[in-house]
């Protein structure tokens, strides 16, 4: 005989915290003890200092970065910028959060000892010791150890920097660019390494070690055949290499072979946006310097690629790209190449507002160097909307280098205009209107 079906009435689940409406969840009391005197925040690197004052090691740091020489809290003189790691503290405060971990907080991971001077500079000595010796498995080792580390901590990275880390290395990749084939894992790692450390560690000295025929040599190899993080890290160092340079030293390096075609090879099939960003800054770098180079980058074909760059959303491509086409109208291929494409004038114009005051500045003088003595330009400059543009920008001020080329601009574009377009453009602009259309 089948038992009729009874409800069973259950007690209803329980919600947790993260679930309750913000009325009911319970606030977290932390100890004051657990906070940074600085931020208020618990701490996840207690350190304390010369006046016995712990705080959370980021901090205090950026507030020693500051230029203040005494502890915040009692206002005395720091005897020492020594910041010695509380592990006491530390251990509490990771047993406190394992005992609330029902609530929400996450353990704080165990702080990793930063690197100290000393130890970096044993390092990096260590590094050029390999070198000379022609120790490769040695070399290649300390490189990755290097690379990790400043990949460990901004602190870490700004320890390699300050203590040569860029000299080191680069000396490192010249001594065994003339074997690139026979260690092109210990190339690559090298320049990982400095990737990792960062382009102001590259200084003149180390400059003039990438300089050298054989380190070039392997850097086009690398842009060309290398992989694509190989490929990233020589954009990277030649990059490095021309901001740190001469101009001599920026001919130098244009002028090897292949050099140009594989940069402009980065910015027209891009492997990733930080590839172009770098291969770009280093043909800006060479472009402003060397004429020649100019016009090579124009043969490779480089300009539709930037104008086309000119529509990308983000600030900092936009710029780079406009910072080259300036450069690379210096030249009459590059204004020949640029005149020639559709998109150069109204991509231009568009972006002489609504980015920044540098590619306001930038798009002004491309334009001016189109515009110039090219009537074609002068009348599309003009059907898309160029005079009115640069009258709002006069209005509104400007540079004087840009007021001056926005002057002449101006001039030129009225005497390509012709009875009615001509007041067209003078009497009847509305600048309230004029903002609208911008």
């Amino acid at each position: 005989m089948a038992m009729p079906w009874r409800r069973r009435s259950r007690k209803p689940k329980a919600k947790p915290a993260a679930d309750l409406p913000p009325s009911t969840v319970p606030e977290i009391a932390i100890s004051p003890h657990f906070r940074c005197p600085i931020s208020l925040e618990l701490m996840k690197d207690p350190v304390t200092a010369s006046t016995g004052i712990t705080y959370d090691r980021q901090s205090i740091e950026t507030w020693l970065e500051l230029g203040h020489a005494t502890c915040p809290v009692t206002k005395q003189e720091l005897r020492s910028d020594v910041l010695l790691p509380n592990v006491a503290l530390t251990r509490m405060i990771q047993s406190w959060c394992e005992a609330h971990s029902a609530l929400g907080v996450e353990r704080i991971p165990t702080p990793k000892v930063p690197l100290s001077v000393a130890q970096a500079e044993e390092i990096l000595s260590g590094l050029a010791d390999a070198g000379c010796r022609r120790d490769a498995g040695r070399c290649g080792e300390l490189a990755r150890r290097v690379r990790a580390l400043a990949r460990e901590s901004e602190r870490s990275r700004r320890c390699l920097e300050t203590s040569g880390a860029g000299r080191a290395l680069a000396a490192t990749f010249s001594a065994f660019s003339a074997e690139y084939f026979e260690f092109p894992e210990l190339l690559e790692g090298v320049l990982a390494a400095m990737a990792a450390v960062g382009a102001a560690a590259v200084d003149a000295e180390a400059a003039s070690f990438l300089a050298a025929p054989e380190s070039l040599n392997v850097l086009v190899e690398m842009l060309r055949h290398g992989s694509l993080a190989a490929r990233f890290n020589a954009a990277v160092a030649v990059k490095s290499l021309l901001a740190a340079s001469s101009r001599a030293t920026s001919e130098l390096v244009s002028a090897t072979e292949g050099m140009v075609e594989a940069l402009a090879k980065l910015v027209r099939e891009p492997i990733s946006q930080q590839a172009m960003k770098a291969a770009l800054a280093a043909i800006y770098y060479m472009v402003s310097e060397d004429e020649r180079a100019a016009e090579m980058a124009v043969e490779q074909g480089i300009v539709p690629a930037l104008v086309e760059l000119l529509a990308e959303p983000e600030r900092a491509m936009c710029e780079k790209a406009l910072a080259v086409l300036d450069g690379l109208l210096c030249c009459e291929r590059g204004r020949e190449a640029a005149c020639g494409h559709a998109l150069a004038v109204p991509a231009l114009v568009k972006r002489m507002f609504r980015v920044s005051e540098a590619a306001t500045e930038l798009a002004v003088s491309a334009l001016w160097k189109l515009c110039g003595d090219c009537r074609r330009c002068s009348r599309e400059a003009l059907q898309v909307g160029a005079f009115q543009k640069l009258l709002l920008l006069l209005q509104i001020g400007c540079g004087e280098k840009t007021k001056e080329r926005a002057t002449e601009l101006l001039k030129s574009l009225s005497g390509h205009c012709s009875g009615k377009q001509h007041i067209d453009c003078v009497d009847t602009v509305d600048f309230k209107g004029v903002i609208k259309h911008v």
